[in-house]
């Protein structure tokens, strides 16, 4: 994990410089906003020190600044110090997996602090004994609950995620675009299933053969070209451009269950043949219509990921 660089700040100002970046918090419930690379988050008034890990593809945020703002202790490093001897008595295993990296301290200087990546931080939040950390224990707890209704009623998964997506602005159009997307999506993962593909790191693999094959871009190049870091890509897709994810994908579907694959292996060139399938048809388009098919715009702005301007 790479780190380093310098930061200057006054209590008025912010100069970004390097890996940290800008953060918002969002009514202090645990969602974080992604903003511009290269600075410093605020919490309220507070500032809180991050790192973006470009190859994991994860923000760590500084543990004493976190705890020093929910806890409103006049000394948080030692307020951190007892809760961590406290939660490793425990066995708590997130303390455990905690990694350090160096920050800019307040004199300037770098040094290593406890970081944690966004799941970690909000299992931390719930052991911290503080009025100011209810809104997020509330929150958790609410998104357990969700959790568990949607698998008694599966119907409830796409209920929430179509009024999400109403609520961010997309239309409906759209939203029926992304929700058969999940439709064919699950259709490959059942498939890769059969064919004995291991869940997790392989079926990223062969997502990634099947988009490279397509719009010619690995999935961390395509997010970096529409200026995304942990957002979901599909969710910042054109029609135009999911069509043609679901386009790869169900030919990778259709040519799986004719060949058989068996294996990773097996599956990989199925996954670069179905991408093929659509790659072909985004080239016949933009030669037609004269315009390229693959945009920069993304759900900042979602009412342009209607291919209508």
């Amino acid at each position: 994990m790479l780190c380093g660089g310098t930061l200057h700040f006054n209590t008025n100002k912010i100069s970004n410089i390097n890996n940290y970046s800008l953060f918002s918090m969002w009514k202090l419930i645990g969602v974080f906003i992604m903003a511009e690379k290269n600075a410093i988050k605020l919490f309220k008034d507070n500032k809180i020190r991050t790192f973006w890990d470009e190859n994991e593809e994860e923000w760590y945020f500084s543990i004493i600044d976190v705890v020093g703002v929910l806890s409103e202790s006049k000394n948080p490093s030692t307020y951190w110090r007892v809760l961590k001897n406290r939660l490793k008595e425990e066995g708590n295993e997130t303390v455990t997996n905690c990694n350090r990296l160096k920050m800019p301290a307040a004199d300037g200087k770098m040094r290593l602090t406890d970081v944690a990546s966004t799941k970690q931080l909000l299992r931390l939040i719930q052991s911290v004994p503080s009025p100011r950390a209810e809104p997020f224990k509330r929150w958790l707890a609410e998104v357990g609950k969700e959790r568990l209704d949607e698998i008694a009623d599966p119907e409830l998964t796409i209920e929430r995620a179509m009024n999400t997506y109403k609520a961010k602005g997309y239309s409906d159009d759209w939203i029926n675009q992304r929700l058969k997307s999940i439709e064919i999506r699950k259709e490959l993962t059942d498939e890769w299933h059969r064919c004995d593909v291991n869940e997790g790191i392989e079926y990223a693999i062969l997502t990634n053969e099947i988009t490279n094959a397509w719009s010619d871009m690995d999935t961390k190049q395509y997010k970096k070209f529409k200026g995304l870091k942990k957002e979901n890509l599909r969710d910042n897709m054109s029609n135009l451009e999911l069509i043609l994810t679901m386009l790869g994908e169900a030919s990778t579907t259709e040519i799986s269950k004719n060949v058989s694959p068996k294996g990773f292996e097996e599956s990989k060139d199925i996954a670069q043949r179905g991408g093929k399938v659509a790659g072909n048809a985004r080239k016949n388009i933009e030669k037609e219509s004269g315009r390229p098919v693959i945009t920069r715009r993304n759900a900042k702005t979602p009412e342009l990921l209607d291919d209508r301007s």
